[in-house]
């Protein structure tokens, strides 16, 4: 089967296909036929900046090709969707049976991979931030697979003034298109205008202070993003604000029925007409590194699927 990886860390043109043979199911795995990959900004900054190669992991969908001992619940030929965190970019992927969910009948594998694990991400970083309607919101990385959810789950849960901040003005209709009242790029936080009751952030790095300077006061910040960075202290005194952060693999890990039943509102969402991904483009999986390109130049409006 094809794969695609890695030997050393740098940008999309480290990454190599091979011809490898197909993984075995073990206990409690599924061997999923892949149909489409989400590619993750986590993933892609391992690549550039992690500490050696690691496997290519993230969102899968496809049809169960085996399954391993002690799977129950699932059958061979159901259509499944879930987090890889081994090798997903392949033509046959390992999903251990907790991160996986069915895909229901009329949904596409494409949109599966863009809706959930970035509407998990999405719905768990609203549900860190404790909005209350009328509330102010700033989205940071808001044309991305998981900023472009948030902003329609904000926009749908009765956020007041929803404000989208992105990386460039042509990305302004966009996100606009999405629910936004205001556009505002990361390169001018001074005209980020009034302070704002909550920020989701998915970019940190050298974003995450002006971040939390554009709190009001008692304001919540929730980091999501993979990009790191540090707060002041001081910056939080003054404001009496605070920062939460949000992984979605350790609510799966630990608070298993929460999971599970966020998942289920996002298909529910789904199926009644009321939420869709955005999806930038779907590439092939041989051209993985194009995909990387893309999401490291900030060019992508929504979530980018390579196809095997």
């Amino acid at each position: 089967m094809l794969r695609i990886r890695h030997e050393v860390n740098g940008g999309p043109e480290v990454l190599f296909r091979e011809d490898v043979a197909v993984p075995v199911p073990g206990p409690g795995e599924l061997l999923v036929a892949v149909e489409a990959v989400g590619v993750t900004l986590p993933v892609v900054r391992k690549v550039r900046e992690g500490s050696g190669a690691v496997p290519l992991g993230g969102e899968v969908a496809g049809t169960v090709a085996a399954l391993g001992e002690g799977v129950r619940g699932f059958a061979l030929g159901d259509r499944v969707t879930g987090l890889c965190f081994g090798h997903g970019y392949a033509e046959y992927a390992l999903l251990a049976a907790p991160f996986a969910s069915a895909v229901p009948d009329g949904a596409g594998s494409v949109d599966a991979v863009a809706l959930v694990r970035s509407g998990l991400v999405a719905r768990g970083a609203w549900e860190a931030g404790r909005v209350r309607p009328g509330e102010s919101v700033l989205v940071t990385a808001a044309a991305s697979g998981v900023g472009s959810l948030a902003l329609r789950l904000a926009r749908a849960g009765g956020a007041g003034r929803l404000v989208a901040a992105v990386s460039s003005a042509d990305k302004a209709g966009f996100v606009r298109g999405l629910g936004a009242d205001e556009v505002v790029l990361y390169e001018d936080p001074a005209a980020w205008g009034e302070p704002y009751d909550v920020v989701l952030d998915g970019v940190g790095g050298e974003l995450l202070g002006p971040a939390v300077r554009a709190l009001a006061t008692g304001g919540r910040l929730v980091a999501y993003g993979s990009g790191g960075g540090s707060v002041e202290a001081y910056e939080l005194l003054v404001r009496g604000a605070s920062v939460t952060g949000f992984q979605i693999r350790a609510v799966a890990q630990g608070r298993p029925e929460v999971y599970e039943g966020w998942r289920r509102e996002l298909w529910k969402a789904y199926g009644d007409g009321s939420l869709r991904p955005a999806v930038h483009g779907e590439i092939p999986l041989a051209e993985a590194a194009r995909a990387h390109a893309l999401i490291e130049e900030r060019r992508n409006l929504g979530k980018v699927v390579l196809i095997p």
